[in-house]
């Protein structure tokens, strides 16, 4: 069980994942030594799962993010299984998820160029089997970044 004091430290790491444990203990009112044990076991008992760089997409040449719905011909654990690994084979796809309502899935998905995604949704998406409909949406302007999780 998370006490105020594990909160207040998960929400720390995710605003800065480098955080030395002495910062962490003098935000925390505790000495660097308690502050890094708490860190320690809340990454041992997975309140962590791991720590990663953000990068800004358009410095990388990912100019076009979009979100992409799609339906399935059929459904069942094999045609689920089948679209989950395309799906993981392609590096334009950075989350997935599954959906009740019309569409099955959903993608986010950052591409070079409006060609790429183009590419993505007619040469690789669409002619799979088990794909009925794709649909997407090309996003504008992100109004707000990705955010931390509520603690």
């Amino acid at each position: 069980m998370l006490d105020s004091t594990d909160k207040r430290l998960l929400a720390a790491l995710q605003r800065n994942a480098h955080v030395t444990a002495q910062d962490l203990g003098d935000h925390l009112n505790l000495s660097p030594s308690q502050a890094g044990r708490r860190r320690q076991r809340l990454e041992a008992e997975g309140y962590v799962t791991g720590y990663t760089a953000r990068l800004d997409p358009m410095k990388v040449g990912l100019t076009v993010q979009a979100f992409v719905q799609v339906q399935l011909a059929t459904h069942g654990p094999e045609q689920a299984r089948n679209f989950a690994r395309l799906v993981a084979t392609r590096p334009e796809v950075i989350s997935a998820w599954t959906l009740t309502g019309e569409a099955d899935y959903l993608l986010r998905v950052y591409c070079a160029d409006l060609r790429d995604l183009n590419r993505l949704i007619h040469e690789v998406l669409l002619p799979h089997a088990v794909v009925a409909r794709v649909q997407s949406q090309i996003v504008m302007d992100q109004v707000k970044p990705d955010a931390p999780l509520p603690t």
